[in-house]
């Protein structure tokens, strides 16, 4: 059975929540466990099993588990970690279920984004936002990392990230169920944003942008305008600029 290791005390708890998770494994000291009984019962925990060290024993601990699955090792926030089953991706299936079952939907779709930071920043937002899904290609889920999980403070657990192998056959076949595709393209000279019941935000890395496969098949592309001397954003910050367009457009 696959593993991962989640860090991040937010990212911890939201795991340790999530009915779909099993096969828990929390490392930390007697001190971290007590205060992380404040944000969760732990003995509510269906199979949790609970390892207590001293911190240099839990860092030698998760160097080791690092390493076996794979992951480059930096120093463990709080002196907690904890390993669980894996959870795998949701499908496109899944995603059109889910857009056919909400008159009201929003997402994000990312295009050649690789930055585990850009991911996990964007991750969050979407869950504070409220987003419905995220989708990546496929290569994306390489980016599931014990950083990924500690900057998205838990929102994995609550915003499905769905990839896909081909994004512009994905975004052809979302337009059919009615999706507006809205596009962000510093080349782009429209900044009027415009919002739709049922819409995805495109963006792209901020080093490469929207590729010109999934620019052709939008319905349109936009531009933040610079109000300032830095005429352009990293793409987390971007995306939650247009996130917050979004949900106030539609408010």
């Amino acid at each position: 059975m696959a593993q991962e290791i989640i860090v991040g005390i937010h990212s911890i708890v939201e795991a340790l929540n999530n009915p779909e998770r099993s096969g828990h494994k929390l490392f930390t000291t007697k001190e971290n466990k007590s205060e992380l009984t404040k944000k969760i019962n732990l003995n509510n925990i269906s199979g949790l099993e609970i390892f207590e060290h001293k911190s240099h024993d839990i860092q030698e601990e998760a160097k080791k588990l690092y390493k076996e699955l794979d992951f480059y090792f930096s120093r463990v926030p709080s002196n907690t970690f904890l390993v669980t089953e894996r959870l795998e991706l949701k499908n496109l299936t899944f995603l059109y279920n889910l857009i056919d079952s909400n008159e009201d939907f929003k997402m994000l779709i990312l295009d050649q984004v690789t930055d585990v930071h850009n991911l996990g920043a964007i991750m969050r937002t979407a869950s504070f936002y409220g987003v419905n899904a995220v989708l990546i290609s496929r290569k994306g889920d390489l980016l599931r990392t014990p950083t990924f999980h500690r900057i998205s403070s838990g929102a994995f657990e609550h915003v499905p990230l769905i990839n896909c192998g081909s994004l512009p056959k994905t975004i052809a076949k979302l337009k059919e169920k009615d999706l507006m595709m809205l596009g962000f393209s510093e080349h782009s000279e429209d900044s009027s944003f415009e919002a739709a019941k049922k819409m995805a935000l495109v963006l792209g890395a901020e080093d490469v942008g929207l590729s010109n496969a999934i620019t052709r098949i939008l319905d349109k592309t936009i531009s933040l305008q610079p109000r300032g001397n830095i005429k352009s954003l990293n793409v987390s910050v971007a995306a939650a600029v247009a996130m917050e367009k979004m949900i106030s457009t539609n408010a």
